[in-house]
């Protein structure tokens, strides 16, 4: 299982058990509202008053014997009457009987009835209890549940401690294996990098020095010949040391070397080793070769055209063209070639030439090489030798990317001033182009560039603040390090 889904499984694992916990304790909660405590009963009702029960017993009988008389005469009156009345009374004797009677056993009955309502509610008040304590123990259970499990996970996790200590001390075990392995495995790489390096080091150096060898030995072929040439008809030049175009003997600017001279090969050894191949700097300068497929006409001069790769594209395309470079091997490299070149400074050539002449002007990696007072003078004579309509195009090292800068600019010891985009594009403007741009070239790869880091899936407010900031740095680092090696200013004649 990798650490993400073993880190998602714990994840789910803590939430279902802090949703069951939430749940319990839900449940426990309205359980102990449910509880009430229990009613109080109310008492049995009052006894049966029975205080006129003995008095009514004593007198129910009301019919008593006839009254005595002494004369005949008087107790033959009271014989009578009584045999009138009696009847009557007997009757009330007999109510009276059954009414006793009727009271005697509803007492009875009303006193057995009022025991049993007393014992009734004695047991209720127990049974109340009872339950009343029942509840009580009942919380008390269900509170101790969750300390109970607790238990059981910590006699669990005391369990599992003990297997991940037995474990982690196999993994440490392992691990010192690993790294053991590991050590030996970077000092074999090492080494065997380190004679790698060492081989292409011995490799590459070997290239440049059979490459430089190469150039100075056609360097003095060259001049051997032409001194052949001089020593067989006195007085006169080798064609290639005054080449059509070429300016006269001290309108160099100052610092600027002689047009040719037998040190020139080492530069083009540079070119080859640093610039890069003839394929790579032509596939480089396709992209520009549409700029002056609509021009007003006229050849393209291609200023400081080197090896003659733009010449060669713009061969390719129909455009006719024209290069010249200080380098007297470039320029007889491509005369050889059969590209029409010359060997001529820029102001000194661009002033041989009629006004409007040009139908466009081309200078890669040229004008870092110029002094500032003839770079000035270099574009005010191109917007006058361009015909209306003419196109500049002027590619140059970025020096606002400090990786340009300290990889690429200073390494070449030519180089005289690096020029800021803004820069170029104002002293463009400033020498009577009405219509400059700035085109950033050669980016650097993405994957070359400082990386930002990614906001973690769980994170604080603070770290993600912090991996903002961070990442905010690394973007302002990019800006100024790594973006664009080159740049080039397009400009069109009004």
């Amino acid at each position: 299982m990798s650490d993400g889904s073993l880190e998602q499984t714990l994840r789910r694992l803590e939430q279902e058990r802090d949703e069951a916990d939430r749940r319990y304790n839900e449940a426990l909660t309205q359980l102990d509202r449910a509880i009430t405590p229990p009613a109080g009963l109310p008492d049995a009702a009052l006894a049966l008053d029975d205080h006129q029960i003995g008095p009514l017993n004593d007198n129910w009988n009301i019919l008593a014997a006839a009254p005595p008389t002494a004369s005949w005469s008087r107790r033959k009156i009271v014989e009578r009457i009584w045999g009138v009345v009696a009847p009557y009374f007997q009757r009330q004797l007999t109510f009276n009987s059954i009414l006793v009677d009727h009271v005697n056993r509803t007492a009875e009955a009303q006193r057995a009835t009022h025991r049993r309502q007393q014992e009734l509610v004695a047991a209720l008040r127990l049974q109340n209890d009872q339950l009343a304590a029942f509840q009580t123990r009942l919380m008390l259970l269900l509170q101790q549940v969750t300390a109970y499990v607790d238990t059981k996970d910590r006699d669990a996790a005391g369990g599992a401690l003990i297997l991940n200590s037995a474990l982690s001390g196999l993994a440490e075990v392992q691990a010192k294996h690993k790294e053991s392995l590991t050590a030996r495995e970077h000092r074999y790489e090492a080494r065997t990098a380190a004679l790698s390096t060492a081989l292409n080091v011995v490799d590459e150096e070997l290239r440049g020095m059979l490459g430089v060898a190469q150039q100075a030995i056609v360097a003095l072929k060259r001049e051997f010949e032409r001194l052949s040439v001089n020593r067989e008809h006195p007085g006169t030049l080798a064609p290639s040391t005054t080449p059509p175009g070429a300016p006269p003997a001290g309108t160099l600017p100052p610092g600027t070397p002689a047009p040719w001279h037998l040190d020139s090969y080492k530069y083009v050894g540079f070119e080859d080793q640093f610039r890069g191949s003839r394929e790579a700097i032509r596939a480089r300068l396709e992209s520009y070769v549409p700029y002056f497929q609509s021009g007003p006409g006229g050849d393209v001069l291609d200023v400081g055209c080197g090896r003659g790769e733009f010449l060669d594209l713009l061969g390719a395309d129909g455009l006719p063209s024209r290069g010249i470079d200080l380098n007297h091997e470039m320029a007889e490299g491509c005369r050889a070639r059969g590209l029409n070149v010359v060997e001529a400074d820029a102001v000194g050539y661009l002033a041989s030439l009629p006004d409007n002449s040009l139908g466009g002007v081309f200078a890669a990696q040229v004008v870092e090489h110029l002094e500032p007072s003839y770079l000035l003078r270099f574009l005010d004579l191109t917007f006058e030798k361009l015909q209306p309509g003419g196109t500049l195009v002027l590619e140059t090292l970025n020096p606002a990317c400090w990786t340009a800068f300290f990889e690429s600019y200073i390494r070449d010891i030519t180089h005289r001033w690096p020029l800021h985009p803004e820069t170029l594009k104002y002293l463009v403007t400033a020498s009577g182009f009405t219509r400059a741009n700035i085109e950033f070239r050669s980016p650097i790869p993405p994957q070359d560039r400082l990386q930002q880091v990614a906001v973690p899936a769980t994170t604080t407010a603070d770290l993600s603040d912090l991996v903002d900031t961070f990442n905010g740095n690394v973007a302002k680092l990019n800006a100024r390090i790594f973006t664009h090696m080159d740049y080039a200013i397009v400009a069109k004649r009004g």
